[in-house]
């Protein structure tokens, strides 16, 4: 049976990408969050971790306990909706470490045991923030990264047997909405094609199918899930 980790798994994307691996029933499934009291999704398959990812220093204790994967899902993110001028450097460190430092760390410290068996799936959970400008700078600047380290594990585990991807959703119908002030949503709603945000479950649809059935040779993309937003 194959491992995979999904970061964040607690809620939203992350729980609806939960939910499509253990439905597949041929994987063992880790998640990882801070909290676990509302999250009512039971499996045998099923092992939950509360785990801080702004705590850098102890990635290696918490990979060491979950030992060797086959899939890594960097779905783990958050965001402020400051304006630049009014960031508290501790929020910008927090964000940077658990939307980039973290992933980054992750897979360092994964990778080795998937290129000992020339085989594995990295999907990072981008944002359509990291494309274009953003309100929350530091949070752009911090998905943008994230793609384009993407694009460069690609280029270095590729030839060791790994697929590396990223998804980079507009707005979604989670939590995290709320944080995005009510005149920008009804913007970014508006410039969709069908005038709607995605859903969590249809993200999660593409996370699981870079994870599983991505040819090999599509290594390295950045799947756009905006509905069309801003190309209009």
């Amino acid at each position: 049976m194959r491992k995979v980790l999904i970061t964040g798994g607690n809620k939203g994307i992350g729980l609806e990408t939960a939910k499509l691996f253990l439905k597949s029933k041929r994987f063992e499934v880790f998640v990882t969050g801070r909290d676990f009291s509302q999250f009512e999704l039971r499996d045998q398959r099923l092992k939950t971790i509360v785990f801080d990812l702004n705590q850098l220093k102890k990635i290696p204790q918490l990979v060491k306990k979950i030992g060797a994967i086959d899939i890594l899902i960097n779905n783990a993110g958050i965001m402020n909706a400051l304006p630049f001028d009014q960031y508290p450097v501790a929020k910008k460190q927090k964000l940077m470490n658990v939307n980039l430092e973290a992933p980054l760390e992750l897979i360092k410290h994964f990778s080795p045991a998937m290129i000992k068996k020339r085989k594995g799936r990295i999907v990072n959970v981008a944002s359509i923030a990291g494309q274009i400008g953003h309100p929350d700078v530091w949070y752009g600047i911090s998905k943008a990264a994230l793609i384009n380290a993407t694009k460069s594990f690609a280029k270095i585990l590729g030839p060791k047997g790994i697929v590396s991807a990223a998804v980079a959703p507009g707005p979604v119908k989670t939590a995290m909405l709320n944080t995005i002030p009510l005149p920008r949503r009804r913007q970014i709603k508006a410039q969709t094609i069908n005038n709607r945000f995605a859903s969590a479950q249809e993200v999660a649809q593409i996370i699981y199918w870079l994870g599983t059935d991505l040819p090999d040779y599509v290594n390295g993309i950045c799947v756009d899930i905006n509905n069309g937003a801003f190309m209009r």
